[in-house]
C-alpha cells in the first residue's frame, strides 16, 4: 500500500517553546487506511497531527501528500485533498446542518459564487455518509454533542479530501455516540476509500477501529504497526504506565496503574 501522508525527519514545537514537543524520524499513513495516534496526556498526538494537516509548520523536516510538498501547496488545492477536524467545535447555532456542510465546498468556490450542481451533490452524498441527512433540514444550536460532530464531519466530508484528520472526534460524548462516530469514520474509509488519521485516546477503541497505530511517548513515536502487534503488555506500563492483560483480539483487560 502507497503511503498518502508521510512526514520525515520533524521536529515540531511552538512560539512558546524552547524545544520541539514532537521529533519522528518517519510517520506515514497508508494510501485508504485509517491510522490511530495513541498515547497519553502531553503525548505530542495533536501537535503531531497538525503538523502533517499544514496548519503548524515544522522546525525542521518535511510533510508530504503523496509527492506534493504540503508547505509548499496553496491553500484551495490543498484543502480539495486533506481536511482537518480539529478539536475546536465551535458552530454558528443559527446555522442548519445542511447550510453548515456547505461550507465545506470553498476550495471549490469563487468568493461569492454560488453552489454548483456539483457542490450540491457533494453535500448531498457527506450527508447522506454520515447519517446527518435525518436532521438536515435542524439548527446546529439544537443538536446533540454526538450529531454536532456528525455534522462536523460531514462538512469536512464534503471538501471530497482524499485524506481526512481527526483530532480527538470523541472527546466529551457518551460512549454511545462515541462509538457513532467512530462507525461513520469506518464507513467512509470502507466506502470511499478516504485515507484516515485520528487522535483517539481510547486505546482499546483505536485498536478496534484502526488498521494502524503509532503509539507516542514524550513526543516520540514508541513503536507503529497494525493493533494486533503494537498493543503489547509492555507498551501499555512504558506508554500508558498501566499494568494490563493483552488477550487476542486484542482485547485489553487493565489491572492498576504503575
Amino acid at each position: 500500500m502507497s503511503p498518502a501522508l508521510t512526514a520525515d525527519d520533524l521536529a515540531v514545537g511552538y512560539p512558546t517553546t524552547d524545544d520541539p514537543i514532537v521529533e519522528c524520524e518517519n510517520v506515514i499513513l497508508p494510501d485508504g487506511e485509517i491510522t490511530a495516534l495513541v498515547g497519553p496526556n502531553g503525548s505530542g498526538k495533536s501537535t503531531l497531527l497538525k503538523a502533517l494537516s499544514g496548519q503548524l509548520e515544522p522546525w525542521a523536516g518535511d510533510v508530504r501528500l503523496g509527492t506534493d510538498d504540503v508547505y509548499g501547496m496553496e491553500k484551495k488545492p490543498l484543502a480539495r485533498r486533506l481536511a482537518l477536524l480539529s478539536q475546536d467545535g465551535d458552530l454558528p447555532g443559527s446555522l442548519s446542518v445542511r447550510e453548515l456542510v456547505q461550507h465545506g465546498r470553498h476550495p471549490y468556490r469563487g468568493f461569492l459564487e454560488p453552489l454548483s450542481e456539483t457542490d450540491h451533490a457533494a453535500v448531498d452524498e457527506a450527508l447522506n455518509l454520515t447519517g446527518t441527512d435525518e436532521f438536515a433540514d435542524d439548527g446546529v444550536g439544537n443538536l446533540s454533542g454526538g450529531q454536532r460532530q456528525l455534522a462536523r464531519i460531514a462538512m469536512t466530508l464534503a471538501q471530497e479530501p482524499d485524506v481526512l484528520l481527526l483530532d480527538e472526534p470523541t472527546t466529551f460524548l457518551d460512549l454511545r455516540h462515541q462509538l457513532g462516530v467512530l462507525d461513520a469514520v469506518r464507513a467512509l474509509n470502507d466506502e470511499r476509500g478516504v485515507t484516515v488519521g485520528i487522535v483517539l485516546h481510547d486505546i482499546a477503541q483505536a485498536a478496534r477501529y484502526a488498521d494502524n497505530l503509532i503509539a507516542l511517548r514524550d513526543g516520540v513515536p514508541y513503536d507503529w504497526g497494525p493493533p494486533a502487534e503494537v498493543v503489547t503488555e509492555q507498551l501499555l506500563a512504558d506508554v500508558f504506565g498501566v499494568e494490563a492483560t493483552v488477550r487476542e483480539g486484542p482485547e485489553i483487560v487493565p489491572h492498576q496503574p504503575l
